[in-house]
C-alpha cells in the first residue's frame, strides 16, 4: 500500500496527524491513537495560539487516561499540509474545517473528518463501518488525485443505525420514531452558566 510516497507493509504503523488536537474531540482522537496497533500519531495541529508549543503545554488535557509523554512532547503545528503523515483525523470546528480539509485532500492526504462540512458532498461517504463499509466505493469518484475525504454521520445517527441495521436485515423496518435530547454544551459552549438555560427552550 502506497501512502504519501512510502510503501507500507502489514508490519508498519501508518503515520497519522490530528487536526484540532487541543479541543475535546481532538483529545479523544489523541487518546484513542496512543499506542494504537495500526497507527502512529506523529503530528498534532491546532490554532495559531497553540502553534509552536509542546502539546502538553498547549492542551488542557481532559481525558481519563494520562497524556503520553512522547505525544505530550510533540510540537503543535499549524493546520496546513506539509506534516509527516498519511492519514489526517480532523476534529476541527465546522467554521474552518471545510476549507482546511479540502487543502489536505488536495495535497494527497486521506482525511477522516468528524466535522459536518463535507457530509452532504455527493462523493463523500458518511461512513459507519459496521453498517455501510461498501460506501467507500464513493472515494473513486472524488476529484482529488491521491487524497480522499471520509466523514462520519451525526452522532445520533451512528448509534441508531447500528441498532437498526440487524433488525432491518432480519425483519425489515417500516418506520422509526426518534426523539433525541441534546446537551446544551453539545455545540461547544465553554462552560454552561445555569442562568443561560433558565426559562429557555432550545430547538
Amino acid at each position: 500500500m502506497d501512502m504519501m510516497g512510502k510503501d507500507f507493509t502489514y508490519r508498519d504503523k501508518i503515520p497519522v496527524v490530528v487536526l484540532g488536537a487541543t479541543g475535546s474531540v481532538g483529545q479523544r482522537f489523541v487518546e484513542l491513537l496512543t499506542n494504537h496497533l495500526w497507527f502512529e500519531l506523529v503530528g498534532v495541529a491546532a490554532s495559531e495560539r497553540s502553534v509552536g508549543k509542546c502539546y502538553r503545554d498547549a492542551v488542557n488535557w481532559l481525558m481519563p487516561t494520562p497524556l503520553d509523554e512522547t505525544i505530550g512532547a510533540l510540537q503543535v503545528q499549524p493546520c496546513e499540509p506539509g506534516m509527516k503523515g498519511a492519514i489526517v483525523f480532523s476534529a476541527l470546528d465546522s467554521s474552518i474545517a471545510g476549507e482546511v480539509e479540502t487543502r489536505f485532500a488536495d495535497a494527497g492526504y486521506i482525511v477522516v473528518s468528524n466535522a459536518s462540512n463535507h457530509r452532504m458532498d455527493v462523493d463523500v461517504p458518511l461512513l459507519i463501518p459496521e453498517v455501510n463499509v461498501d460506501h467507500l466505493a464513493l472515494l473513486q469518484q472524488q476529484k482529488f488525485q491521491r487524497g480522499k475525504i471520509v466523514t462520519n454521520p451525526n452522532c445520533c445517527v451512528i448509534g441508531l443505525s447500528m441498532a437498526l441495521k440487524p433488525l432491518h436485515e432480519l425483519f425489515g423496518i417500516e418506520a422509526v420514531n426518534v426523539v433525541t435530547l441534546q446537551s446544551i454544551s453539545g455545540a461547544g459552549y465553554p462552560g454552561v452558566p445555569s442562568l443561560d438555560i433558565l426559562d429557555n427552550i432550545i430547538l
